[in-house]
């Protein structure tokens, strides 16, 4: 399973992980932690909007999000 970090405001902590594959896309769990409350649901996402999102900055993989908060 592999985690990436979801763009989102401060204070609060997203992160999508990967279940599974198949030829349309990833079935994912996203993670939402806000004020010591954690929300977690299943979902699906094609292989293009998720390539778009990991181009644009939206997701970024787990190791590179742990770099950037202990730069802050």
């Amino acid at each position: 399973m592999k985690r990436y970090c979801i763009k989102s405001r401060p204070g609060k902590e997203e992160y999508l992980d990967i279940l599974g594959e198949n030829d349309e896309g990833y079935r994912i769990k996203v993670t939402r932690i806000c004020e010591g409350y954690e929300k977690t649901r299943e979902d699906f996402i094609n292989h293009h909007l998720f390539d778009i999102c990991l181009k644009t900055g939206y997701l970024s993989a787990l190791a590179e999000c742990e770099m950037r908060f202990s730069a802050a």
